[in-house]
C-alpha cells in the first residue's frame, strides 16, 4: 500500500511554494516591469529603462548561478538546509516590501531591490528543492514534486488575480490610483511570502543526513566537497547527461515563458488580454501539474518530461500562424497544461539520479544550470529575426533547443539504467 501523499511535512513544504511563487508571477512577471517602465522611468528612453532592467534581472541571476553549487555544499555539511532557506527568505521579502516605498523617479534604487529580491527567491530555492528527496514518501518522488509545483500556480494565481482587480479597480480597494495599486501589490507579496512559508519552519527537520559543524568548518568543507564532485565528474554520467539536456529544453522552456507577452504585444493583442492568458496558465497549471505527477509515479517522470517537450515544440509552430487573441489562449492553455509538469517532473526525476546526503551540493548545480538557461533562446532569437526579418521565424527558432534536449534526454536516460538508487531512495528507481 502507498504512503499517503499528503503528509503534514510534504504539506508544510508544498506551502512554501504557494507562498514564494506569488513573488514569481506578482512582481517578476506583471507589476514590476509596468511599475520599472511607467511610473520610475517615464521620461527615459524604452531602450533605456529596458537595459536597466535586463542589468538588474542579470546581474542576480548570474551572481546565484555561480554560487548555486556551493550554497548548496555549503548547507549539506552544515546542516542547515532550513536556515539557509529562512535567511534567502527575508533576503526576498525584506527588498519586496521596500519596494512599495520607493520614491517616483528613484529607478536606480527599485533596480537594486528588485535585484537582491530576485536573488533571495532563486536562492531559496536551491534549499527548497533539495528537501525533496527527504520530505516524499517513498515511490511519491513524482506526485509530491508535482504537488508542490501545483501549489506554486494556485497560491500564485490566486495572489496576482488579487493584484490585477487592485490595479484595474483601485477605487475599490481604497486605493488612490494604479500607481498606489501596484505598490501596494509588493507589500501583499511580502505579507503573503512571509505568511505561508512560516509551517515549513514549523513543521519540517532539516534534510542533512550527516552531523552538522560549525560554520566555518562547513564553508572549508563545501568548497573542499565541490572540488572532489568536479573531480569525480565522471561517476556521475546520467547526471551529467540529464543537466545537459534540461539546460536545452528549459532554456526553450524560459525563453517561451518570457516571450510570449512580448510576442503577443508585438501581433498587436491587448494587454488585459496578455494578462489573461498568464492567469490561464497559472490555474490550469495547477490540476495539470497534479496529473502529470501521479503519471510520474505509476509509469516514469521521463513520459511526462517528453510529453512537456513534445507539446512545446509544438506550441513554436502553432505561434508562427497566430493571429487571434482566441489563438493565443489556445496557446495559453496548451502552455498551462505541460509548463508546471515539465518542471516538477525534471525535479523529481533529477531527484532519482543524485546521492540523497549531498542533495543540497547536486540541486546547486541543477539550480545553477536553470539560471544560465536564459541564453540560447534569446540569442537564437535574436539572430534569428535579425537574419530573417520575421518575428514569427524567430520564434520558431526555439523548437531547436526542444529537439536538441529531447535527443540528449534520450541519451540520459540510457545511461541511468541500472544505476543504483541514490542513497536515502532504495525504493525508487531511475525510471
Amino acid at each position: 500500500m502507498k504512503s499517503p501523499l499528503i503528509t503534514k511535512k510534504v504539506f508544510a513544504w508544498a506551502l512554501y511554494d504557494w507562498a514564494n511563487s506569488s513573488f514569481a508571477t506578482t512582481v517578476m512577471v506583471v507589476f514590476f516591469p509596468l511599475f520599472f517602465k511607467q511610473f520610475l522611468t517615464p521620461g527615459q528612453d524604452a531602450t533605456t529603462s529596458t537595459f536597466w532592467l535586463g542589468i538588474a534581472n542579470g546581474v542576480s541571476s548570474f551572481v546565484l548561478a555561480i554560487m548555486a553549487p556551493w550554497l548548496g555544499a555549503l548547507a549539506d555539511r552544515g546542516g542547515k538546509h532550513l536556515r539557509f532557506l529562512a535567511a534567502f527568505t527575508a533576503i526576498g521579502v525584506i527588498p519586496t516590501a521596500m519596494l512599495a516605498f520607493v520614491g517616483s523617479g528613484d529607478w536606480q534604487a527599485a533596480a537594486a531591490l528588485f535585484a537582491i529580491a530576485s536573488l533571495g527567491f532563486w536562492g531559496g530555492l536551491i534549499f527548497y528543492d533539495s528537501m525533496l528527496v527527504k520530505v516524499a514518501p517513498a515511490k511519491r518522488l513524482d506526485s509530491v514534486s508535482g504537488f508542490g509545483y501545483a501549489m506554486g500556480y494556485l497560491g500564485g494565481a490566486l495572489l496576482l488575480t488579487v493584484n490585477v482587480l487592485m490595479f484595474a479597480k483601485p477605487a475599490m480597494f481604497g486605493l488612490a490610483n494604479p500607481e498606489a495599486a501596484i505598490r501596494a501589490s509588493f507589500l501583499s507579496v511580502a505579507v503573503w511570502w512571509t505568511l505561508f512559508a512560516i509551517p515549513i519552519f514549523r513543521s519540517s527537520p532539516d534534510v542533512n543526513e550527516r552531523a552538522p559543524v560549525a560554520a566555518g568548518s562547513a564553508m572549508r568543507e563545501g568548497f573542499a566537497e565541490l572540488a572532489k564532485t568536479f573531480r569525480e565528474v565522471r561517476k556521475y554520467r546520467p547526471v551529467i547527461l540529464f543537466l545537459l539536456a534540461y539546460w536545452m529544453y528549459i532554456d526553450g522552456v524560459n525563453t517561451i515563458m518570457k516571450m510570449a507577452v512580448d510576442y503577443g504585444l508585438a501581433l498587436g493583442f491587448p494587454a488585459d488580454s496578455l494578462i489573461s492568458g498568464i492567469l490561464m496558465i497559472q490555474f490550469i497549471g495547477f490540476p495539470a501539474t497534479l496529473v502529470f505527477g501521479a503519471l510520474g509515479d505509476r509509469i516514469s517522470p521521463l513520459v511526462g518530461i517528453f510529453v512537456g517537450i513534445g507539446v512545446y515544440a509544438a506550441v513554436t509552430f502553432y505561434a508562427v500562424f497566430m493571429t487571434t487573441v482566441s489563438e493565443f489562449y489556445i496557446m495559453a492553455a496548451a502552455i498551462g497544461c505541460v509548463q508546471g509538469a515539465t518542471q516538477a517532473m525534471s525535479r523529481s526525476y533529477y531527484g532519482r539520479l543524485i546521492p540523497s546526503d549531498r542533495a543540497g551540493e547536486f540541486y546547486g548545480f541543477y539550480n545553477m544550470m536553470g539560471k544560465f538557461a536564459a541564453v540560447l533562446g534569446p540569442l537564437l532569437m535574436a539572430f534569428t529575426a535579425l537574419l530573417t526579418g520575421n518575428s514569427r521565424m524567430a520564434i520558431l527558432s526555439v523548437a531547436i533547443l526542444f529537439a536538441g534536449g529531447a535527443l540528449v534526454l534520450i541519451f540520459a536516460a540510457r545511461a541511468s539504467r541500472g544505476v543504483t538508487p541514490p542513497a536515502g531512495l532504495p525504493e525508487t528507481s531511475a525510471g
